[in-house]
C-alpha cells in the first residue's frame, strides 16, 4: 500500500512537470536536430530542460523519478544518438546568431580534459598520466588517468557575447606510453599533420569556417598549442583569418635567420598600460612595450615541398620590469591580419585577451554542470551527456554576458512573462519598477542565487547565474503546483 501511494505522488509530480511547455530557447536550440525519430528529439528537449533546471545535479536528481531517469539512460546509450545529432540544432542556432550580428566574430579554439575514476579503462580510454605525492615511503608515484578529451570552438562577438559552439571533437587515447622517447628518434615536424592529434585544430577551423559561411568575418584564435604552420596554410586556403600566440621560433626571410632575430631589430612602436589581476585578486598595472613587423615566414624544413612561404604579421608585447607575485606579460602573436599602426596592434592584443572566455565556458561545463562527476560507464554515453551539457553551459554563459553587452535589451530575450512576474515578486525593484531591462532581471536572477547586488559589486558571474536558474525552476514548479491545487 505504501509503495502504491509513493507511485501516485510521483505520477502526480510528473504530471505537473509535463504541464510546463518547453522553454522557447530550448526549442530554438533543438529545432534543427535531425535524429530520424521525433521521439528522440522530444527526449532531447526534455533532458535539456531538466538538466538546465538542475545545474550540477545528477541525472536521477534532475529527472526526479525512475521512468524519466531510465529514459535518459536509454537516450544516452542509444546507438542512433551521437554528439553530432545532439549539437546539430545548436550549431544551426549559432550560425543564425552569427549572421544576426555585424562585423568580425572571434572563433575561440581550445582543448580540455574530462577525467573519470573507473575500474577499467576499456570502456572509456586513457588521456595521460599524473604524478601523486605520498605512498608507503613518501615517494611519488605515477597513475594512469582515464577519461575523454574535447576540442571545442566557440564563436563570440567582439564584445564578448558567446554566440555558441561551431565545432566539437571528442576522443581518448588507447596508449600514450613511450611518446616522449619516440620524439628523440623521429622529428615531429616531419610527421604528416594528418597523423597527429593536433590535426583537430585544422578540422575545427575548416568546419567552423565552412559552416558559418562568411570566412572573411571569422578570426580564429588559439593559444600556443595552436601554433601550427599547417593551420596557417589551412586558414589561407579557406579564405579566413587567424590570431595565434606563437611559441615556435621559425625560419624567416631568406632562411638564414629566425623570427626572433627580426623582432630583436624591430623598433618599439609604443607603450601600452593594462590592468591585471593577480591570483590573490589584487590588481596591478603592467607597462608593455609594443613591437610589430611584417615577416616572411618559412615552413618547416621537412615540409617545404608541401607548404608555401607566408607573409605574416608578428606582434610582441613585453612588460617592462619584473612584477611581484605574478609572471611578467610576454605575448608573441602571429596573424595574417593587416597591422599598419599601433592602434591596429593593440586591437589584436585585445582580441586575443578574449581567448580566456572559452576557458570560462569549460569551467561552467566542469564546475557548474559537473560533467566529470557523471557515473555513466562508457565513453559513448559520456560523450552524449557532455554534448548535451554543452548546450546548458552555453546558455548560462550567454545569460551572464548578455546583461553586460546589451544591458538595455528587452527581458523577453531571456525570460518568459511568468518568470519575470515571479522575479518581480521575489525581488522588489529599487527604482519602483520603472526600468524593465534584461540586465535588471539578470540581476534579480543572480540575487536568488546568492548575488548581493551592492553598489560596489561587479556584475553577476556564472556561479550565481547557474544557482539562480536552478532556484527559479524550483520556485516556478511550486508556483504551478500551488495554482493547480488552489484552482486559480
Amino acid at each position: 500500500m505504501q509503495n502504491k501511494k509513493r507511485w501516485k505522488v510521483t505520477k502526480r509530480t510528473q504530471s505537473y512537470k509535463e504541464s510546463f511547455s518547453v522553454s522557447q530557447w530550448i526549442d530554438e536550440e533543438a529545432e534543427a536536430c535531425n535524429f530520424g525519430d521525433v521521439r528522440l528529439g522530444r527526449r532531447l528537449k526534455t533532458l535539456v530542460e531538466e538538466l538546465s533546471g538542475c545545474v550540477g545535479g545528477s541525472i536521477p536528481f534532475a529527472c526526479q523519478d525512475w521512468a524519466s531517469t531510465k529514459a535518459a539512460y536509454r537516450f544516452f546509450s542509444n546507438p542512433r544518438v551521437s554528439e553530432t545529432d545532439i549539437l546539430g540544432g545548436h550549431f544551426e542556432s549559432t550560425r543564425n546568431r552569427f549572421h544576426d550580428v555585424c562585423g568580425p566574430a572571434l572563433i575561440l579554439h581550445d582543448t580540455t580534459e574530462f577525467s573519470y575514476d573507473r575500474e577499467s579503462a576499456g570502456n572509456i580510454g586513457l588521456i595521460g598520466s599524473a604524478c601523486l605525492n605520498g605512498g608507503r615511503h613518501g615517494r611519488k608515484r605515477r597513475i594512469t588517468v582515464r577519461g575523454l578529451l574535447m576540442h571545442s570552438s566557440l564563436a563570440i562577438t567582439l564584445g564578448g557575447l558567446p554566440l555558441g559552439l561551431t565545432a566539437v571533437k571528442f576522443w581518448s587515447r588507447k596508449q600514450f606510453k613511450g611518446t616522449n622517447a619516440l620524439k628523440r628518434i623521429i622529428n615531429p615536424t616531419r610527421v604528416p599533420i594528418e597523423e597527429k592529434e593536433s590535426y583537430r585544430w585544422l578540422e575545427n577551423v575548416r568546419q567552423s569556417t565552412s559552416f558559418l559561411g562568411a570566412p572573411e568575418r571569422c578570426i580564429h584564435i588559439g593559444d600556443r598549442e595552436s601554433d601550427i604552420y599547417e593551420l596557417f596554410c589551412a586558414a589561407r586556403e579557406e579564405g579566413t583569418h587567424f590570431l595565434v600566440r606563437t611559441c615556435v621560433n621559425r625560419l624567416a626571410g631568406d632562411g638564414g635567420h629566425t623570427i626572433a632575430d627580426e623582432m630583436k631589430t624591430a623598433s618599439v612602436k609604443g607603450i601600452h598600460r593594462v590592468q591585471l589581476r593577480t591570483q590573490n585578486g589584487e590588481t596591478s598595472e603592467a607597462v608593455l612595450e609594443i613591437k610589430y613587423r611584417q615577416i616572411q615566414v618559412l615552413p618547416p624544413i621537412g615540409k617545404k615541398a608541401r607548404y608555401p612561404q607566408l607573409l605574416l604579421n608578428v606582434i610582441h608585447a613585453k612588460e617592462i620590469g619584473e612584477p611581484k607575485e605574478r609572471e611578467p606579460v610576454d605575448w608573441k602573436l602571429v596573424t595574417d591580419l593587416p597591422i599598419d599602426s599601433l592602434a591596429a596592434a593593440l586591437e589584436k592584443l585585445r582580441w586575443y585577451s578574449l581567448r580566456w572566455k572559452i576557458e570560462v565556458f569549460h569551467k561552467i561545463l566542469k564546475s557548474g554542470c559537473k560533467a566529470e562527476e557523471s557515473k555513466l560507464r562508457t565513453a559513448e554515453r559520456l560523450v552524449n551527456l557532455i554534448a548535451l551539457l554543452c548546450i546548458v553551459s552555453w546558455r548560462i554563459f550567454w545569460m551572464t554576458m548578455v546583461s553586460r553587452t546589451h544591458p538595455e535589451a528587452s527581458p523577453n530575450l531571456a525570460f518568459t512573462q511568468e518568470e519575470c512576474a515571479i522575479l518581480d515578486t521575489l525581488i522588489v525593484d529599487r527604482n519602483n519598477g520603472s526600468t524593465k531591462t534584461i540586465s535588471s532581471y539578470i540581476r534579480k536572477l543572480a540575487m536568488i542565487g546568492g548575488y548581493l547586488a551592492r553598489r560596489s559589486d561587479p556584475p553577476p558571474g556564472n556561479v550565481v547565474i547557474w544557482r539562480g536558474m536552478s532556484r527559479l525552476v524550483d520556485i516556478q514548479l511550486g508556483f504551478e503546483m500551488g495554482r493547480k491545487l488552489v484552482g486559480n
